[in-house]
């Protein structure tokens, strides 16, 4: 079975899968794409022989609703960290705002964050990073369909972005900034779509497990 399950913030995609294994006594249990803990939305999670449609899944496009804070960066890029550099944020204007979200259109590289679930040499990267040790990270090809301003106010941005798969939103909020002569991090992260999956379709866990129970499982 494949399900395209509404994650909340505050809990890990892991959480998701160990809730889904034991709503439906199901040992082989996934997701395609994991979602950090205080982003939200779209996940996807297969079960039983469904899991091998997994790994095609992840390879989908994904959509990203975000918000940027500009003046302050932390350590994981995001609000579960602490801030570790603060600068001014220039005179900006919706025009020069796009001007830089439409830099990073089409095909570009990008370094992985500590801060993620990356392994290199077979430990996670966030698991070194907690202890205070950065690694060389090989760079990653990323490709970025649309980019679109949503909102600018108080020094946030909120931003629609469509990517491909491995595309870190808060390496890409990091780099916004510094294209407007400043720093800045992620404050919330909205996964909207992952392929034809959305989510307006999505079932949250609640819901789900209601579901389950009234089909006599």
């Amino acid at each position: 079975m494949i399900l395209n399950v509404y994650k909340p913030t505050g809990c890990t995609s892991f959480y998701m899968v160990k809730n889904i294994r034991r709503i439906m006594k199901e040992k082989k249990v996934g997701h395609g794409g994991t979602l950090d803990p205080f982003a939200e939305g779209v996940l996807i999670i297969g079960t039983g022989k469904d899991t091998k449609k997994l790994t095609d899944i992840t390879h989908e496009s994904k959509i990203y609703d975000a918000e940027l804070k500009l003046g302050e960066l932390t350590n994981t890029l995001d609000p579960e960290g602490f801030v570790v550099e603060k600068k001014n944020v220039p005179l900006l204007d919706e025009k020069k705002i796009n001007n830089v979200l439409e830099s990073f259109l089409g095909n570009s590289i990008q370094i992985p964050p500590m801060f993620s679930a990356k392994k290199v040499n077979g430990q996670k990267l966030y698991t070194l990073a907690r202890q205070n040790v950065e690694i060389k990270r090989e760079p990653i090809k990323i490709c970025i369909d649309f980019i679109k301003l949503m909102d600018f106010k108080n020094n946030i941005i909120s931003f629609s972005v469509k990517c491909s798969k491995g595309t870190y939103i808060r390496v890409l909020g990091k780099d916004i900034a510094e294209k407007l002569n400043t720093v800045g991090s992620l404050i919330s992260l909205k996964r909207t779509s992952v392929g034809s999956f959305s989510i307006n379709d999505s079932i949250r866990m609640e819901t789900l497990e209601r579901e389950w129970k009234s089909l006599g499982n």
